[in-house]
């Protein structure tokens, strides 16, 4: 069922069809920006108030770390499992550069793992859903978010075409962005088999969209059910 992202699947669709195409480098390029703009709050990219700022808005610290059944995580997890992976995918894959997560952050957030959250147990996913500092946790996103859309206006259709290097995959290994966990070291390959353009399509972008909706099921679960697997 949609919960979140009305009309984000058919601008998705369309971004796909014209991402590649050289003389369309600048629609494709606003159109991920509109698309990406959706999926931060919205003072991130300057617009009108969406539903992410509907979603983190009056949420409670407790409600981040609620896990409604047992197919499910939390609202914690899932911002720093998306903000993570836009962060080394990003920083590292699309732009060669760096990811913005390091050791200030990690203090700043309270954290005690540096990798997406991929192979975390239930009860791992419950420690860091209490113990994350939600105020840094949406600002760790914020960060990300505004680094992404000032990498992609600096992006080319050279650029876009470019495969993911073998060389920054190892350095999302070293820096500890995956685990050697199975559920978490495939991601590797996933990514390792993209272009830019490949990865414009779904960490920032159709990654984000299903983990929202994900989001906005909990909440309104969290706030008409009685029982919960586990808060």
């Amino acid at each position: 069922m949609k919960y979140f992202g009305e009309g984000l699947s058919e601008k998705h669709k369309e971004l796909s069809r014209i991402i590649r195409r050289p003389s369309m480098l600048e629609q494709a390029a606003q159109l991920f920006l509109e698309i990406h703009a959706s999926l931060h709050l919205s003072r991130i990219s300057g617009t009108q108030p969406n539903e992410v700022d509907a979603l983190l808005s009056v949420l409670t610290d407790s409600e981040y770390a609620v896990m409604p059944s047992g197919r499910d995580e939390t609202i914690a997890w899932v911002l720093w499992h998306i903000a993570r992976i836009e962060d080394l995918t990003m920083g590292i894959l699309a732009a060669k550069g760096n990811q913005l997560f390091n050791e200030e952050w990690q203090k700043r957030l309270n954290v005690s793992i540096t990798d997406t959250g991929n192979a975390l147990t239930d009860d791992e996913i419950m420690l860091l859903s209490k113990n994350i500092n939600t105020a840094e946790l949406i600002s760790y996103r914020n960060a990300v978010g505004e680094r992404t859309r000032k990498i992609v206006r600096e992006l080319d259709s050279e650029a876009l075409k470019r495969k993911v290097s073998c060389e920054d995959i190892a350095r999302i290994r070293q820096e500890g962005g995956v685990t050697q966990q199975e559920e978490s070291a495939w991601l590797l390959d996933f990514w390792g088999k993209k272009d830019v353009a490949g990865l414009l399509l779904m960490p920032p972008t159709r990654h984000v969209m299903l983990h929202l909706n994900d989001c906005c099921r909990w909440k309104q679960e969290i706030r008409t059910k009685k029982k919960f697997f586990r808060s």
